[in-house]
């Protein structure tokens, strides 16, 4: 394996963001799925595994009201930042609770984000996973969904750029669910290419054709890859190879970033594919190879969904050991359950799916060649 330097972010300060339990009605309440306790195993995994001692903890601080303002509106920035109602609110869309501390958090998760992609970006490391929370990547200018208050990846992105660190990135988003946040604030932008894989028809409702490409000057740099439900390996591996990979060479950003949600694995209570820890590390090796062939090796990695105490941390693990280069003695117990089902292969629906995609590559903005 070719090792890397690889940055590490994980704070337990991410856990004090109270999402508090949903009340529904005629029932006792349960937890919140966007809590803390699946990050934090997932960075138990990471330290029990002994990769994190190879990891280079890289330090962060709150994302400035500045760096907060190069994406979101004023009075956005303001309600949150600063309440004035009840202790407890909601971040817009009634199903993303913003309480004591939450604002804190919020832009510490920015903030985490700015420090991954400035150390990678300068060299510090090789690539850099940031494991945070809330996610980030439904949010849009004037209000969070989706549990995402602030859209962490775009302030990242918007700094580097404000700085001139940076001039073209390239998001891939696996997370189950369209990357909504990310296509609304870039698609006029042709200076980011926004990839998203996702199950069709899931969350945002409406959200994520294969025929919404950008607006104006971004026209051709949004793709939206929907997948059908029960998709596996054998479709993200196709949707790769045929389209991500290919838009990417066009579009030679000097980074890239994926959005990396965990709720594609099989065992997720809120999608309905069929990933698992080897295939989410085949993709990140795609990932890896593709950066090293576009842009200088820079990659960041930065956390989003993913609901599943369970399977879930040993995705991650699989995507960390990956941009490391290193492979630690941890078996994952639960990918014996689904590695073998039939839809883990590109199956003809599947196809169909990806085909569709493909001939949105030609609109692509295209990128110079790097020196050489």
């Amino acid at each position: 394996m070719n090792m890397k330097t690889t940055g590490w972010i994980w704070d337990e300060r991410f856990t004090t963001h109270d999402t508090r339990a949903w009340s529904l009605p005629w029932q006792e309440p349960i937890d919140h799925p966007e809590k803390g306790d699946t990050k934090r195993r997932f960075a138990s995994l990471v330290t029990r595994s002994g990769l994190e001692q190879q990891l280079v903890s890289l330090p962060f601080s709150p994302a400035s009201q500045a760096d907060l303002l190069r994406v979101h509106t004023p009075a956005y920035v303001d309600r949150i930042l600063n309440p004035t109602g009840p202790a407890w609110s909601d971040a817009g869309d009634g199903e993303t609770p913003v309480g004591p501390g939450s604002a804190d958090v919020a832009r510490l998760a920015a903030g985490a984000v700015i420090a991954a992609c400035e150390a990678v970006v300068a060299g510090t490391v090789s690539n850099a996973y940031a494991l945070i929370r809330p996610p980030g990547h439904h949010a849009v200018a004037d209000q969070g969904m989706g549990y995402c208050i602030f859209h962490n990846t775009a302030v990242g992105i918007r700094h580097l750029q404000h700085t001139g660190a940076v001039a073209r990135v390239a998001i891939i988003d696996w997370d189950v669910h369209h990357g909504n946040g990310t296509e609304t604030l870039f698609y006029d932008d042709p200076s980011v290419l926004t990839i998203s894989l996702h199950q069709d028809g899931l969350y945002p409702i409406g959200r994520g054709k294969v025929d919404d490409i950008g607006a104006g000057a971004g026209i051709g740099a949004n793709l939206n890859i929907p997948l059908p439900a029960g998709s596996g390996r054998g479709a993200y591996v196709g949707a790769f190879e045929r389209v991500v990979i290919p838009a990417i060479r066009r579009f030679r950003p000097d980074l890239i970033v994926i959005a990396s949600g965990f709720d594609s694995a099989a065992m997720d209570p809120f999608g309905r594919q069929l990933l698992h820890s080897e295939a989410y590390r085949e993709l990140t090796t795609l990932v890896m190879r593709l950066a090293d062939e576009v842009c200088k090796s820079r990659v960041v990695a930065v956390h989003e969904g993913g609901y599943d105490p369970l399977m879930g941390p040993f995705c991650g693990l699989a995507v960390v050991e990956t941009l490391a280069g290193r492979r630690t003695a941890v078996e994952d117990p639960w990918i014996g359950t689904v590695v073998n089902l039939p839809e883990q292969a590109l199956l003809p629906h599947h196809d169909a799916a990806i085909r569709a995609c493909e001939p949105l590559l030609a609109g692509v903005p295209a990128g110079c060649e790097p020196a050489r």
